[in-house]
């Protein structure tokens, strides 16, 4: 028998994704999420979603704009950290020693040391109750050689993402393979 453990937000596994704005001066902000994933093929498009008290959803919504910079599981301090501090305050590419790259083809910085950015261009904003969800048209997808397989794509053993299960507040790696999509299921 299941036990009912009411309405919350315990979907799991959410990803750690690294969201990367300007401010209306500027300043390159970034912010981790784990309210996001893909939500159209096409175009193709992902969704963040964040609370509008953020520093980050003002910036989302001045600069029409934002990039997704997935961290490893060697950057997980660094992840975590900008979830912790606020762009209001302090400069986390500062504090951290990381670098903003200015995407070429939207207006927001990436993380250039994190292996893998999708760089958005925002479609929509859609307020849901505490939480806005920022639908994003890919505009493009960039990746370090290291995290590729042999045809180019994403590897996810090599890039080894963070993965949050919001129940514990916790941070954990992907685990073995356990089969083919759209494969396994017609044996």
């Amino acid at each position: 028998m299941k036990k009912s453990l009411g309405a919350k937000t315990l979907a799991t596994p959410t990803p750690t994704w690294v969201v990367g704005s300007y401010d209306a001066q500027g300043k390159p902000n970034i912010m981790t999420i784990a309210w996001g994933g893909i939500c159209c093929s096409q175009p193709p498009c992902v969704t963040v979603s964040l609370r509008k008290a953020t520093y980050t959803y003002a910036c989302i919504m001045e600069r029409k704009a934002y990039t997704v910079s997935i961290p490893s599981v060697e950057q997980v301090k660094e992840a975590d950290y900008c979830g912790i501090a606020t762009g209001r305050n302090t400069d986390k590419f500062v504090d951290l020693g990381l670098t903003p790259v200015r995407s070429e083809l939207v207006d927001a910085p990436y993380v250039g040391e994190f292996p893998v950015v999708i760089e958005c261009k925002l479609l929509r904003a859609i307020e849901i109750g505490l939480h806005t969800q920022f639908v994003g048209e890919i505009m493009d997808i960039k990746a370090d050689e290291t995290v590729l397989n042999a045809e180019g794509l994403l590897d996810i053993r090599k890039l080894n993402p963070l993965i949050y299960n919001p129940g514990q507040s916790s941070y954990f790696t992907i685990g073995e393979f356990a089969g083919k999509a759209f494969s396994v299921g017609k044996k």
